[in-house]
C-alpha cells in the first residue's frame, strides 16, 4: 500500500509545540494550499487549509524555524484520526503526519516575512543543508585574476 503526500503552502499561524507525558515533541500547524485551478466561473483559486502534525526532531525544527506566513513543503502521510468531542459526538479528522519539512522559499525572497535560515528547500527535518531546488541559482565563486582575460569585440575570439 502507498500513502504519501507532499504539500506546499503558507502557515496560517505559528506552529504550536507541545510535549507528550514522556517528553516527545509534537508540533501542530495548518498549511494554506492554493488549488491549481480557479472556481467554477473561472474566478479566484480556492484555498485548502490542511492540518499537519510533526513529531520529535521534525516538530522541533518546524517550531524553531517557521512562523505564520512562512512557505513550507511538507512530505508525509495522510492519516484519519477518530475522536470524541465535548458533547460526546464521534468525529473524524484528516491530517498530514509530516516525515520531512522543508523551506519553501529562500531567505532572500522572504526577508519581509518570517526569519529563518537556509536556501530554497534548504534543509531537512533536522535543519541540515540540502541540495538546492530545481531552478535555483547560486552564483559561481569568483575566478582568480590570472584566469580572467578581457576579450575585444571581435567575435572571432569567442570559443563557441
Amino acid at each position: 500500500m502507498l500513502n504519501h503526500i507532499t504539500i506546499m503552502g503558507r502557515l496560517t499561524r505559528d506552529p504550536e509545540l507541545r510535549r507528550t507525558g514522556s517528553g516527545i515533541a509534537v508540533a501542530s500547524f495548518t498549511v494554506a494550499v492554493d488549488r491549481d485551478f480557479g472556481g467554477r466561473d473561472g474566478g479566484e483559486k480556492e484555498t485548502d487549509f490542511i492540518d499537519c502534525v510533526a513529531w520529535r526532531q521534525t516538530g522541533e525544527f518546524v517550531s524553531k524555524y517557521f512562523t505564520k506566513g512562512s512557505m513550507i513543503v511538507v512530505s508525509g502521510r495522510l492519516q484519519i484520526r477518530s475522536w470524541t468531542d465535548k458533547e460526546g459526538n464521534k468525529r473524524r479528522t484528516a491530517e498530514v503526519v509530516a516525515d520531512n519539512c522543508y523551506f519553501g522559499e529562500s531567505k532572500r525572497s522572504n526577508e519581509g516575512g518570517s526569519s529563518y535560515g537556509g536556501n530554497a528547500y534548504g534543509g531537512n527535518s533536522y535543519g541540515a543543508p540540502a541540495a538546492p531546488a530545481y531552478g535555483s541559482y547560486s552564483a559561481p565563486a569568483a575566478a582568480p585574476a590570472s584566469d580572467f582575460a578581457m576579450l575585444d569585440d571581435d567575435d572571432a575570439q569567442l570559443p563557441f
